[in-house]
């Protein structure tokens, strides 16, 4: 049973634009009555996430409880960036009754469950779950997932091909780590391409969690928060391809950030990010940008062509009014002159 005087933390991980900060902002409408506090973790250098979770504040929730870490890797920095976060969380009063922490896209999870055996921690929160996200249409579609059968039949003939990219190594290891898992996006995907999802989802974990389908963050908060997995006390259950390393780097991905003109019309935007997504080997971008005539920013979001958008908080007087987005790929994959061409066309 979870020790109550602990301060319950749940992660939550998942790929690139598979829901997670959908998913928070629902949470934050129904925290169950208590009281939350958010770590947000970027790649990148802008807060785009924290920003958007910051327009959801709620008074169980209020903004000063909402901290991001936007510089890369939660679990690189536990030292200079987790552990002063966690412990300037603690010091608020009132404290927090439950933390939710946002990884990056590109986080590995495990890492950052050994951050929870810190002695400046251990005795203060405890990890009641770890909850993975999967977009069911991207996972049916292999785009984020090996062929794992093709992989070991060609390592039989070739033992100098290398192992998994780097992408299907990150799904396989939240997908590992996970107490719940979240496919997301469920009704963008046809019941058979759900199924495939689920079955590569389940070839990808030893430990078998629930698989519950999920559509906008939709879901009972009560199947998130309070699982009391006490998930630091069995790391070594949760399998992770990064074991036998001393450490891990984010070097295979890198972004890059655009300031955006004000724009007359969204559709200008949005046509040139999906040229980017047919051109370019683009992974996702996210940022805000600024419309002619309309008091509110527009937050953009897109997974590969994928795009979306909606006018999310309005601009502030003193507000300098222009757009930043992120654009994050696989490493050399970013061409920054090639795009700047397209988004300045």
């Amino acid at each position: 049973m979870q020790n109550i005087t602990k301060i319950p933390v749940t992660i939550i991980t998942g790929f690139l634009g598979s829901g997670k900060t959908t998913l928070i902002s629902q949470l934050m409408k129904n925290p169950l009555g208590k009281r939350l506090a958010v770590i947000v973790n970027e790649f990148g250098d802008i807060g785009v996430d924290g920003e958007i979770l910051k327009g959801c504040a709620i008074p169980n929730c209020p903004e000063e409880n909402i901290m991001e870490l936007a510089n890369g890797c939660i679990c690189c920095t536990v030292a200079d960036d987790f552990i002063p976060t966690i412990e300037k969380l603690m010091s608020l009063s009132p404290k927090p009754e439950h933390i939710l922490i946002e990884t990056s896209g590109l986080a590995l999870p495990k890492p950052l469950l050994k951050a929870f055996e810190w002695p400046a921690i251990r005795s203060k929160i405890t990890v009641d779950g770890v909850i993975a996200l999967a977009d069911a249409e991207a996972v049916s579609s292999g785009q984020f997932a090996p062929n794992i059968a093709g992989v070991k039949a060609q390592r039989e003939l070739d033992d100098s091909i290398d192992h998994e990219t780097p992408l299907s190594e990150v799904f396989e290891d939240q997908i590992a780590c996970a107490d719940l898992i979240l496919l997301t996006k469920a009704d963008l995907a046809s019941s058979s391409d759900k199924k495939k999802a689920k079955r590569v989802i389940a070839n990808n974990t030893i430990r078998h969690p629930p698989i519950i389908e999920v559509v906008e963050g939709q879901i009972d908060p009560r199947l998130i928060l309070g699982l009391e997995a006490e998930a630091e006390n069995d790391i070594d259950q949760r399998p992770s391809h990064h074991d036998n390393e001393p450490e891990h780097d984010h070097q295979d991905f890198e972004s890059a950030i655009f300031n955006i003109a004000e724009l007359d019309s969204p559709e200008i935007l949005l046509n040139k990010i999906k040229i980017l997504a047919n051109e370019q080997h683009i992974l996702r971008v996210k940022g805000f940008v600024s419309i002619t005539g309309k008091p509110m920013r527009l937050l953009v979001q897109a997974v590969g062509s994928r795009v979306r958008s909606q006018f999310d908080k309005m601009w502030h007087p003193d507000d300098i009014r222009r757009g930043q987005i992120v654009v994050i790929a696989e490493h050399n994959h970013i061409n920054i002159p090639a795009i700047k061409e397209i988004l300045e066309s």
